[in-house]
């Protein structure tokens, strides 16, 4: 193969055989070339007519047009390549192999015709004849391999080298780079090149080079679908829009149909999905990726039956076809379905043990279960087979990074983090945890039997890669699989996240997955978890706010049997935010209408293969009637939001064009109310913010975020000086947001100066549950230890704060020498030592270490 390691000396018996034949057939015809290059121009014309029909699919249609086209003795391989490419689009497996086997003789020096072969033979279930045709290729490129330079067949040559196993890295550059420059209009090596890029999970590339095709070969369907798959995992909207793109082109595009069928099964939405495969199979029969979905939505509604059967549909003609099971397994595995995605990937490498896509899926399902040995293993293969494979590189340097993490243990848990931060609050992870076991578990009645794996990663890219396979995290603060949790360290947070909720909602989902063995909607996982949240502290998880009460009473609530959908493709991140808090807002009904044994009792349905709707319906009430119950109840917690406030929201930004625009409900209106403090604030008009403040904290007590009005009035307060007034504000907003790291370090200082050190232990925990990696909190808790005369508790403070690079170390370590010398520790010399080395002049440490050596009792002589 050119510039590739394929070779052959002698030639393949077959070839020899074709070569004779299609020798009898050529010589006599050597008279009519020059006929046939006068007759190629207008027969190209009638070619790229045919070409569209395909394009547009208009399959069977192009069957006409090839088959009429070779009758009237047409003799381009490019009709009969066209043909046979047309009886595959339909399924006419066949007859698709009929046509390829009458034309291999004729077409033998044809690397083209032998590729598509390759393919033919292989969906036939030939697998003897698919290899042959390697067989030739390698030959004819071991002896005349000049003839294969051009575009077409340097991508050929490409797509056999890939199928052969060939570095992936070296096709791209020694074969389709140069088909490029050959002929920069041939879509082919665009296609070819950004599937090459997917298969190997480099999004980036692939939405590189469809982007190009895309914009060289306008209304391509293959180029927009093949950005629609670079995009699937990253940004479904853009997804969505490729999607509609390729299709308003070809209505029959099997592959973007597909990738929309499987977008509705990540949805739920079964009923449509099934609705689009049935349009799929009308063209294609017996496409397998179509019978593997249909088994799919039969696997997870229980009908084994209906699975099999589909899995023996798909597997017609092709009954050694890995990628039926494999896909099988993925979808699963994807709806955390792992042991059962695991099964059907060891099933697919039983058929062909070097089938990559079923080991990179094994492996990432086994870490997820926790078998880290045969997972890591597996991962380790593919990397070695496939240096080129994004996921098993990104694997392969996360077991690296892993290596290096710290492991805390006890019976119930195994907890990795990265050294430093499993010094500073390692510990209190592993209690919250452990808390958290003891009251979910016993709440739910659920016996784990396994401990529980949780990793926090101070990367967040290391974190993407554990999660999903990719560096890229969607937002993701953590995830559960089932008896593994991974989350993000405080160390990633660009905005303020309380981790001990995210670690109590996520090992809520270890109990709700437990319970149902991983058969759960995803709506109704992490609608538990945030109910239990709220449950554990009322001011973690999510609460009504204005935005959220505008789009249930404008009808932007997602139907409860759909609302997993809305996790999919949210529009922004508000809507993404709000499907967690719909979710919870429907556990909340449920619980509160029909009571928590109903819940469970849900939950112990699914774990048994219940379907989600017959459940609800068989404990509480029909899905219909739990929809329209549940719309009142959504409604009404919103309009219980600042009852007493227009909420009318004004058209103008200014705030003189916002009174006028309102008129008499100005001075109710929630945000010209805002608008007017905050020009009050802006022009330190600090009496006059506070009027409107006011009045909207007594319409609408319940206000937290960045925005809350509370922040804002009790910055009026602080710099009128009304410390009473601003610290009963803040307090009022530290026991509502559980991330308001600014009123608790405000309170911290307020606190000291009073001294009153019970404040000061509240706020001081309350900040290291969103941010243990600040010196602040552990400066006010010491000084409050100290007071307290609780040593040990202030040995710890400090000693955190000196790993934290405080601002003033030798301060940090005379406090700690202080206490240590109180408790007796050999260790207070060094640390009044390093205080010196930081500021030598220091006369409190000086004083210390005289008193320290003074008191410290000598060394007893010893014999050598």
């Amino acid at each position: 193969m050119t510039d590739c390691k394929l070779r052959t000396i002698m030639p393949p018996a077959t070839f020899q055989a074709e070569r004779k034949r299609a020798s009898a057939f050529l010589y006599p015809m050597g008279f009519l070339c020059l006929f046939f290059l006068f007759a190629q121009t207008a027969k190209a014309v009638e070619l790229d007519d045919a070409r569209k029909q395909f394009v547009k699919g208009d399959y069977q249609d192009c069957i006409k047009t090839c088959q009429q086209a070779i009758e009237d003795a047409e003799y381009g391989e490019e009709w009969r390549l066209l043909l046979i490419q047309s009886f595959m689009a339909v399924g006419q497996y066949p007859k698709a192999q009929e046509a390829l086997t009458n034309n291999l003789s004729r077409y033998f020096s044809s690397i083209q015709m032998k590729v598509l072969g390759h393919e033919v033979f292989q969906k036939n279930g030939d697998a003897e004849k698919a290899k042959e045709q390697f067989q030739d290729i390698n030959y004819l490129v071991g002896t005349r391999g000049w003839a294969y330079t051009d575009a077409p067949n340097l991508v050929a040559l490409a797509k056999t080298a890939l199928l052969a196993g060939e570095d992936p890295k070296l096709v791209l550059t020694r074969l389709l780079d140069r088909a490029k420059k050959a002929d920069p209009t041939y879509r082919e090596t665009y296609l070819v090149s950004g599937w090459l890029a997917l298969n190997k999970q480099d999004y980036e590339l692939a939405a590189k080079t469809f982007g190009e095709g895309v914009k060289r070969f306008k209304g391509d369907p293959d180029m927009h679908y093949g950005l629609a798959e670079a995009f699937s995992s990253s940004d479904r909207r853009r997804m969505l829009k490729e999607i509609e793109s390729a299709l308003d082109v070809n209505t029959n595009h099997i592959p973007t149909r597909l990738l929309l069928v499987e977008h509705l099964i990540d949805g739920e939405e079964y009923e449509e999905a099934n609705r689009l495969l049935e349009g799929v199979l009308k063209v294609n029969p017996w496409h397998s990726k179509a019978w593997a979905f249909k088994a799919v939505m039969a696997h997870l509604k229980g009908d084994t039956k209906a699975e099999t059967e589909a899995r023996e549909k798909g597997l017609k003609f092709w009954n050694t076809n890995p990628e039926v099971e494999h896909m099988l397994g993925k979808k699963l595995s994807q709806k955390y379905r792992f042991t059962e995605g695991a099964s059907y990937q060891r099933a697919a490498l039983k058929k062909d043990e070097n089938y990559l896509p079923a080991k990179i899926q094994l492996a990432q399902d086994l870490l997820r279960l926790g078998d880290e040995q045969e997972g890591w293993q597996l991962a380790s293969s593919v990397h070695e087979e496939d240096g080129y494979d994004v996921t098993a590189y990104n694997l392969m340097n996360l077991k690296d990074t892993l290596a290096k993490f710290q492991t805390l243990t006890n019976a119930d848990f195994v907890v990795r983090m990265a050294p430093k931060e499993a010094g500073i609050y390692g510990e209190r992870a592993l209690a919250l945890l452990q808390q958290a076991k003891d009251e979910l578990c016993k709440k739910y009645g659920l016996e784990l039997k396994q401990q529980v794996v949780v990793e926090i990663f101070n990367d967040s890219k290391d974190f993407g890669v554990r999660t999903f396979g990719m560096p890229d995290n969607p937002g993701y603060l953590g995830v559960c699989f089932g008896r593994v949790i991974t989350a993000n360290s405080p160390a990633t947070q660009i905005n303020p996240a309380n981790w001990e909720a995210v670690l109590w909602h996520e090992f809520c989902h270890v109990v709700t997955l437990n319970l149902t063995r991983n058969k759960m909607p995803r709506w109704l996982s992490e609608g538990i978890s945030v109910y239990e949240e709220r449950k554990k502290d009322p001011s973690w998880g999510q609460t009504m706010r204005p935005r959220y009460r505008k789009m249930i009473l404008e009808d932007e609530l997602t139907p409860v049997g759909e609302l997993s959908s809305a996790f999919l493709a949210p529009k922004s991140d508000l809507h993404l935010q709000f499907a967690y808090y719909e979710s919870y807002l429907v556990i909340e009904f449920l619980v509160e209408k029909y009571g928590l044994d109903k819940l469970h009792a849900i939950l112990k349905d699914l774990g048994n293969g219940v379907e989600i709707n017959k459940s609800i319906a068989s404990h509480t009430s029909s899905m219909e009637a739990i929809e329209k119950e549940f719309e009142v109840f959504a409604k009404k917690q919103a309009e219980e939001l600042g009852p007493g406030l227009d909420w009318t929201e004004p058209k103008f930004g200014s705030l003189e064009k916002m009174q006028a625009d309102l008129g008499k409900k100005s001075s109710t209106n929630y945000y010209a109310m805002l608008k007017q403090a905050q020009k009050a604030l802006d022009g330190k008009d600090w009496k006059g913010a506070k009027v409107p403040l006011e009045k909207v904290i007594e319409l609408c007590p319940i206000s937290v975020g960045p925005d809350s009005p509370y922040l804002m009035l009790a910055r009026a307060h602080r710099e009128l000086k009304e410390l009473d007034a601003e610290k009963s504000i803040l307090d009022k907003l530290a026991k509502m947001d559980s991330q308001a790291v600014d009123a608790y370090k405000r309170l911290l200082e307020i606190a000291t100066g009073e001294k009153n050190w019970k404040s000061v232990k509240e706020n001081g925990e309350r900040y290291l549950a969103v941010n243990p990696l600040s010196s602040v909190p552990y400066k006010f808790l010491a000084q409050a230890e100290e007071a307290l005369e609780q040593p040990r508790d202030a040995v710890r403070s400090y000693r955190t704060m000196l790993q934290l690079d405080p601002e003033d170390p030798s301060e940090v370590h005379y406090r700690l020498a202080r206490q240590l010398f109180k408790l007796n520790e050999p260790d207070a010399q060094r640390q009044v030592l390093q205080a010196l080395e930081e500021a030598p002049r220091f006369r409190d440490a000086q004083k210390l270490l005289l008193e320290i050596n003074r008191t410290q009792k000598p060394k007893a002589p010893t014999n050598e």
